[in-house]
């Protein structure tokens, strides 16, 4: 087996390292990346990051509890537990990026965050159809209609739904877990309309047992969201909706 020789790369002149010219550096390391759009994003990342090391004076022992907390959350996810969403969530972040990347104006319908419990095993339905194997649960039936901002309706959009059940959790959070429930595709019809059976939701907590429900507690906050049923709709053309 030959050995794979690294790239060559050319290193722009450096300046003499200090605590204020390190940040100058590390842009100057990454001048390289020939994507524009990804330089620029590493060039802010890497200034506020630094400013915020220089403003509050950040610790070795603070940085490394800091480095200890993101580990934790790579470490606790995997394809049904998105722990990296849920601090985005917890932190404003989500909704912030929502709000940028599809701002709504009445009377379109606000939009909101992703969450942390969506899949992509969930299967199609048709109207009418049944959401959830919850015996214990209180049935809701859903009628719904989707209209353009003038009032029209549309047809053939993509509505990908999902709930809890009637105590507050959501299948994935279930470790016996043999497939998705509380979960559907549908389609409206050619009058924009969609219906299907789901349950009364409840309010519940966000979980609680890793590192966001350490952070939330260490800034006294309360887990607690009130109950909600997930939609997120999609057809090309429109401005994809969360809500």
């Amino acid at each position: 087996m030959s050995r794979c020789d690294p790239p060559t790369t050319t290193i722009p002149p450096m300046k003499d390292l200090t605590t204020e010219s390190i940040t100058e550096n590390v842009h100057i390391v990454n001048s390289q990346c020939q994507d524009r759009r990804t330089r620029y994003l590493f060039e802010r990342i890497v200034t506020h990051l630094h400013e915020f090391c220089r403003e509050t004076r950040l610790s070795t022992d603070e940085w490394q509890a800091g480095i200890q907390f993101l580990t934790e959350i790579g470490q606790i996810s995997d394809d049904f537990r998105h722990e990296m969403i849920l601090l985005s969530d917890t932190l404003g972040l989500s909704l912030l990026v929502d709000s940028i990347n599809h701002p709504r104006h009445p009377p379109a319908t606000e939009g909101t965050v992703l969450g942390p419990f969506h899949t992509h095993d969930a299967p199609e339905k048709d109207n009418g159809a049944v959401l959830h194997n919850d015996p214990d649960a209180t049935p809701l039936l859903v009628v719904c209609s989707i209209k353009d901002t003038a009032g029209n309706p549309i047809s053939d959009v993509r509505i990908d739904v999902w709930e809890g059940d009637s105590k507050g959790f959501y299948d994935v959070q279930d470790p016996n877990r043999t497939g998705p429930d509380g979960r559907g595709v549908l389609h409206s019809d050619s009058e924009g309309h969609f219906f299907f059976n789901a349950i009364v939701p409840v309010p519940y907590p966000i979980p609680m047992d890793g590192p966001v429900g350490k952070m939330l507690q260490l800034l006294g906050r309360h887990p607690n969201r009130p109950g909600h049923v997930h939609f997120m709709l999609n057809k090309p053309g429109y401005d994809l909706l969360i809500t």
